[in-house]
Formats: C-alpha cells, structure tokens, sequence
C-alpha cells in the first residue's frame, strides 16, 4: 500500500528508526576541515578503522528515551534512602563494623566513577563515528549519575560514622587508595582505544562483575538497604556497559587483522591491573562483611572463571584472541588473595580511614569452611595475633613497606605455586631499580618502563617529604584524617556509638528510663 503525503508525515517511527534518525543522521562530513584535524587522537595507537558506521549498539536509546528510564530508577532509590533516614535504618545494620567496607567503597570507587564520565565525555567528541559517540554519551551520563548517587547514599552515614567525610581529598592523597587512583590513571593517560579496553573490559566485566553483584546482595545480607538500592540500580547501566565494551573489542577486530595484537597486549595489560585492583574486593567479601554472604573464591569462579573464561573468551577465539596472560596465576591465587589482602589492610590500618579487627571465631570458622585447604596456616596467624591482642600487643606497621611500582600495592602477595614465598621480581632501567609484586606487573612495567618509572608512590613521596611532614601525625593530617577515623575497631568511637545507641534502644523497648 502507498502511503499518502499526511499518512507518511504521522507514521510512527520504530526505536530502531527513532535511534537512527537521532543519532547516525545528524553526522556529517567535514568540508572546510581535514577529517584528521577534526579527529587527532584516533590514530597514535597503531589501530586501524575503515569503516565507523559498522559499529553496532547492541542496546539503541534515544535520549528521551534513556532520561525516561533512568528518570523512574532515580525515583525508587531516592524514595528509599528518605525512608531509610528518616527511620534511623542505620540501627538496623549487623553491626558498624560492615561500614567500613562503604568507607572503602566510597573513597576508592565513587571518585572513579566520575573519572569514567569525563572520559566518555572526552570519547564522545573525539570518536569519528557517530555510533560509538553516542554510545560514550550515554556512558558519560550513567557514569556522572553512579558518583552522584553513591555520594548521595553513603552521606547519610557521614552524620554518625567516622572515615566518611573529605573521601575526594583522601582519594588524591591517601597510601591505599593510590591502587585504584593508578588504575584510572593509567586508563586516562592511554590512549582512547586502550581506554576502552581499559574501562569495557577490566573496569566493567572484571571489577564491575565482581562488585556490584555479590557485594551488593552482601548489604543487602548486612541491612544496608539503600547500597543494595544503588548497587541494583547501577547494575542494570553496568550490563550495558560490559555489552557496549565487549562491542568495543569485536569492532577493532573486524576492522583490520593488524588490531589484533594490539588488542591481545591491552587485554593483557588490563586483565591484570583490573585483578590486582580486586584485591581490596576480596577481602571485603571475606572479612568486612559480619554477615556473609559469598566467598571471594566461589565470586571468581563464578564471574570470572566461568563467566568470563567460559563465556567471553570463547567468543573472542574466533577473532584469534587468547585468554589473558598470566591468568593460570590469578586461579592459583584465588585460595590466598583475600587472606594476603586483608592481613596487610589489618596492619596498617592505623594510617588509614577505616578500621580492623580480628576476625571472630565465627568468621575464622566460615572461611576454614570456604578455604579447607589453605586457610588453616593463615587461622595460626589470627590466632597467634588474638594472644597478642589479650597481651596488650595488637599489631601495627610503624615502618613504610615496599610498594610495587605497577599496582602500588605493598609487597604482601606470595609465589603462585608457593604460598609462603613473598613473590618479588624487579628490573633495572635506565640505572634505577624498579620493584613488583608479581610477573604480571614486571611485564607491564617492561612494555612501557618510561611510563611507569613516573609513577606516584606514596612510600616514596612520605620519604622525599612532599606528604605533610616527616612523622606519621603529620602525615595523617595532610591525608584529612580525623581521630577515629582508623586503627582498632573494638573500642573505637564508630564500636562504643554502635554498643550506646543499641544499649539506649534495647533499655527503650523495655519501657526503662
């Protein structure tokens, strides 16, 4: 049937048409501007595009229609944290121990998010193509509207807790948040193509996978309904974002067989930054959480082993990419790394925002049943650790570790193959020593030394005397830190606050003055 003028002018348009219409129409070629001119940063890399409008987006928004359905998911989390405030539902946590894994959660992961907006924001005016900017709009939006309601969420427990406040400030400064500042930092000083490898890969299927899923229902677990609320509700953005970063990798494949070792190397590269960053998951799932809720184990062979190896990688062998370099290590670590993680968090946490303590006896009971065969050894150590504890002694680090010069993280970690063996490997460039923590970051140390060798320690920049002063209450003061803030947990201000509210609310119930 012909359509008339008037019927062909009121025909609806599908969303397919709709996105076309709103998106790949308005591009245009330049006519008074050399396309490189106009786009200067798409080539440096080594990558090859010949065609940009084979991008495909797997998930077609409009901006209207992105607004609407982000619009409605605001409206249910804001309409539980009032509810959540105006209750006291603070009260209603397992304990305030659980808090310090937001504290960890908002000063290392919220800042990122916003680092991730203004980046796709940078995308979406520097990719030639119409489809993968539109796509880093979107992006950009969801990643600004995560910061702001992870932000909005955890404030309500700034009005009670310590550790909450100054968390941008501690961000840029503090020792244990330069592991996932440097991630970011490496992925923002990259070029864009290894940026989205960086972000749609590692950040996304790795970190995001491993986070927002089992750590979310671990609040939910431990009564913190308003992070379980925006963690759900970020979740859903987080799978258009793994869809949008796997499109990202299969795009640069098909455009030429010469991507594809440069896309190898970055998967390499990112994998193991991205695993490393999960470290501080780890132990956050093992020992922050009083109520459990999943091991750190039995998360990595879920998300990562079977999901990733088994779902992801299968897919890209066609393409002739292989599974991650030195991902046989990380399985072998999966039996220690949350243990490791956590006993160098608990020793130095004097000099941190949040606070440790000695695992309970339940929990030492519930991770010798996670970890059968290797958490026995590292059960002699809580236990020799509570003898000194009842003597008056609780273990802290007055010394600054070494740091590995990749992952910044301090040389805790062990041999793969031999989990009593501190693992340390270093190279010598250019006269300097440099030193990791692991093969992993020795070889990306050895693909790019130059930019590695101007990484900003924390050890070192303490002894060169640019943070604060020369002693550890100088130091604390230009991290931001207030008393309380960290160290022991047991006798802490957040412990006697939680041990007096629930004591004047346990005295209320029974009608006592």
């Amino acid at each position: 049937m012909t359509l008339t003028p008037d019927k062909a002018r009121t025909r609806k348009l599908s969303m397919k048409e709709r996105y076309s219409a709103l998106t790949r129409d308005l591009d245009w070629d330049p006519s008074y501007v050399p396309a490189e001119e106009m786009f200067p940063y798409t080539t440096f890399e080594g990558i090859k595009i010949h065609d940009w409008s084979k991008w495909e987006d797997p998930f077609r928004l409009t901006v209207d229609a992105y607004t609407k359905y982000q619009a409605e998911k605001d409206r249910r989390l804001y309409a539980v944290l009032d509810g959540f405030a105006q209750s006291q539902g603070h009260l209603s946590l397992t304990d305030a121990s659980y808090l310090n894994a937001m504290k960890l959660f908002l000063q290392g992961v919220s800042p990122l998010e916003y680092q991730a907006h203004r980046n796709f924001a940078y995308l979406s005016r520097h990719l030639n193509g119409p489809g993968p900017r539109f796509a880093s709009l979107c992006q950009s939006l969801d990643e600004i509207r995560h910061a702001q309601t992870e932000i909005h969420t955890l404030s309500n427990y700034n009005k009670y807790y310590s550790g909450f406040h100054s968390y941008l400030h501690m961000h840029d400064r503090v020792w244990y948040l330069s592991v996932p500042k440097s991630f970011f930092d490496d992925a923002l000083s990259a070029g864009p193509f290894e940026f989205l490898i960086a972000i749609g890969f590692s950040f996304e299927y790795l970190l995001t996978n491993l986070l927002f899923v089992p750590f979310m229902s671990g609040a939910s677990f431990n009564g913190d309904l308003p992070t379980m609320t925006f963690g759900f509700s970020a979740q859903s953005d987080e799978s258009r974002h793994m869809t949008l970063g796997l499109e990202a990798i299969k795009f640069l494949l098909e455009q030429d067989p010469d991507n594809v070792p440069i896309v190898q190397h970055w998967i390499d590269k990112w994998f193991w930054r991205g695993y490393r960053v999960t470290a501080l998951v780890a132990q956050m799932l093992d020992y922050m959480l009083p109520r459990k809720v999943m091991s750190w184990k039995d998360a990595f062979e879920l998300y990562f082993e079977q999901q990733m190896l088994g779902g992801l990688f299968q897919d890209l062998a066609y393409y002739g990419i292989r599974p991650p370099r030195d991902v046989d290590k990380a399985i072998q670590e999966k039996e220690h790394l949350s243990h490791q993680a956590y006993w160098i968090l608990y020793q130095f946490s004097h000099a941190a925002a949040f606070t440790t303590s000695v695992p309970s006896d339940e929990t030492l009971d519930w991770l010798e049943e996670q970890y059968p065969d290797t958490f026995p050894t590292y059960r002699t150590l809580w236990d020799k650790e509570k003898k000194n504890v009842a003597n008056g002694g609780r273990h802290f680090v007055r010394g600054l570790p070494q740091l590995c010069q990749v992952c910044q993280i301090p040389m805790g970690f062990t041999e793969a193959d031999s989990p009593f063996t501190i693992c340390q490997r270093s190279v010598v460039f250019e006269g300097e020593r440099y030193n990791f923590c692991s093969d992993g970051c020795q070889n990306i140390f050895e693909h790019e030394p130059v930019k590695y060798r101007q990484a900003w320690l924390p050890v070192h920049q303490i002894y060169q005397g640019n943070c604060g002063g020369a002693d550890l209450g100088d130091v604390m003061a230009w991290y931001g830190m207030q008393p309380g803030d960290g160290g022991e947990y047991l006798g802490s201000p957040d412990h006697q606050n939680w041990l007096r509210w629930h004591d004047q609310a346990d005295h209320s119930e029974l009608g006592e003055d």
